[in-house]
């Protein structure tokens, strides 16, 4: 049973953290730092536990107070997630590695390739969500509560590693689920606007065959 709930916790740290990295990584960096300061029983693998020093919380803790003000700007957000595109994903692939501790180099670069598509799945959902709220004309409402749902996902998600690494790993599967699901119906209206455009999908009335002669009776 111990070693089935320590696998848990590992798949719940790497998968929830590089997940969560996509969406707000510096939240994600400074909640983990402090669960291993404060939370007792909460101990990072050796390769994460830089993560515990100060001189990682506390410009964690101001880059995530940068990313909480940009993130609630309209014309800020969309720029900073470009940016951080290049940031983000690295990271998430990083913090999955990392995550399994003590492992042959095989694991730790399979769980790289995992840790950096789900922090680009991720990522990617957010910027496009925030690129189709601009286009909406109610940004200046939906961004930032959109940027609050996320910011509240990503510390709720990372502090219940410590508390129910089960939950955690839950979490992340529902959250991953329901990417796919917006992204699908992101990428349906997409596709509705497209045609719209284009003109695709409409029928000339001009090029319809003419109708057939009205029948002789006999």
């Amino acid at each position: 049973m111990e070693i089935f709930d320590g696998i848990v916790a590992q798949l719940a740290l790497a998968l929830g953290a590089s997940w969560c990295a996509g969406i707000n990584l510096y939240a994600t960096i400074a909640v983990l730092g402090l669960m291993a300061h404060y939370v007792p029983g909460f101990d990072l693998p050796p390769d994460l536990a830089v993560l515990a020093s100060p001189w990682v919380i506390v410009p964690a803790c101001f880059m995530y107070c940068v990313e909480f003000f940009a993130d609630k700007i309209p014309a800020v957000d969309s720029a900073w997630d470009t940016v951080h595109t290049f940031i983000r994903v690295p990271a998430g692939a990083a913090l999955a590695a990392a995550a399994l501790g003590d492992v042959p180099p095989e694991l730790q670069i399979g769980a790289a390739i995992i840790g950096g598509t789900l922090a680009l799945g991720s990522h990617t959902t957010k910027a496009t969500a925030r690129v189709a709220a601009h286009g909406s004309g109610t940004s200046a409402v939906v961004s930032p509560a959109a940027s609050l749902v996320e910011d509240g996902l990503v510390i709720g998600t990372v502090a219940m590693i410590a508390a129910n690494p089960a939950i955690a790993l839950l979490l992340t599967v529902l959250m991953i689920i329901g990417a796919g699901f917006l992204m699908y119906f992101l990428w349906a209206i997409a596709r509705k606007v497209f045609r719209t455009l284009t003109g695709r999908g409409t029928v000339d009335a001009h090029s319809l065959p003419p109708p057939p002669p009205p029948a002789i009776p006999a």
